[in-house]
């Protein structure tokens, strides 16, 4: 009986070492023939569903540049690409797990998300604001005092207000959303005052709403934020790659026309443009490719 046992473990175990997946994230793409790049369903112009159900955006675009050279360098010009629908609540433990290889969205990058993930050369530079309607006249933070507001789980930015909301005692009520759309809802339905999101982000869900002109973005910025491609951490050489894939973009021109594409044109579903023109902090990111953290790197 116990031999039996015994050889049946042996058999497991070499069972379990035949099929165990790699851990470096090129190899189980390889081994895979597919790249499961994490997106988001309603991030325009970063990352959403048109009206074809079909995920489109700025950071879609640039993943996308990074998988044709990830094509070129394995020699699979037939990899498949899936598409995984990501929150700011999963997206890192999604990343950890192995669902997703790369993420195309909206995700900061900071010094307390490094010690889990790691990320790409800057691709844009946002700053934290709130929106609200124009009918309440709330200008800044003090005029939100002892009041109720939303920022979406899992943000820097819910991070960023309610160390705000503490340290000057405004007494906020902070509640969470489950993602962009359902915060600009709360806010939009008067169960929030204001709703605190990335500003470009908040562009696009204004210019998007069914009367544009009732809202108005904060003008004081909270903070500075560099969006950035997400990957898992310690895997050095598919950062490399992602990094170069960018770099090449950046350094031939070819970012010019995708960020026209998505801040500067028409874009689906509404046929919407956000008329936002480049800023001198991402024409420095691009200029000088950077990863960094540093608020005054982007100065």
């Amino acid at each position: 009986m116990k031999t039996s046992m015994f050889v049946a473990a042996l058999t497991l175990v070499a069972s379990t070492c035949a099929t165990a997946q790699p851990t470096d994230t090129l190899s189980k793409i390889k081994q895979k023939n597919e790249i499961a790049l994490g997106v988001r369903e309603t991030a325009q112009p970063f990352s959403y569903l048109d009206a074809s159900h079909q995920f489109v955006g700025y950071s879609v675009d640039l993943c996308l540049k990074v998988v044709e050279e990830i094509k070129t360098h394995l020699n699979q010009p037939d990899l498949k690409i899936r598409m995984v629908p990501i929150a700011s609540s999963n997206r890192i433990p999604l990343m950890a797990n192995g669902t997703i290889d790369l993420e195309c969205g909206t995700t900061s990058n900071t010094v307390e998300r490094q010690k889990q993930v790691a990320f790409s050369s800057t691709i844009f530079v946002s700053s934290t604001r709130f929106v609200s309607k124009k009918s309440t006249n709330l200008a800044d933070l003090s005029s939100l005092a002892s009041k109720s507001v939303v920022a979406t789980a899992g943000s820097s930015n819910i991070r960023q207000i309610m160390a705000l909301n503490v340290a000057h005692k405004y007494g906020m009520r902070i509640a969470p959303a489950r993602d962009f759309a359902e915060g600009f809802l709360m806010m939009e339905t008067d169960r929030a005052a204001a709703f605190f999101l990335d500003d470009i982000t908040l562009a696009g869900l204004v210019a998007n709403a069914k009367t544009p002109d009732a809202y108005v973005i904060s003008k004081a910025p909270l903070s500075v934020e560099p969006y950035a491609l997400m990957m898992r951490k310690g895997d050095s050489s598919f950062k490399a790659l992602v990094d170069g894939a960018l770099k090449s973009t950046f350094a031939s021109g070819a970012i010019n026309g995708i960020y026209a594409k998505w801040f500067e044109s028409a874009i689906p579903p509404k046929s919407i443009n956000l008329r936002v023109p480049m800023s001198p902090a991402l024409r420095r990111a691009i200029a000088n490719p950077t990863d960094s953290t540093d608020a005054a790197s982007y100065q």
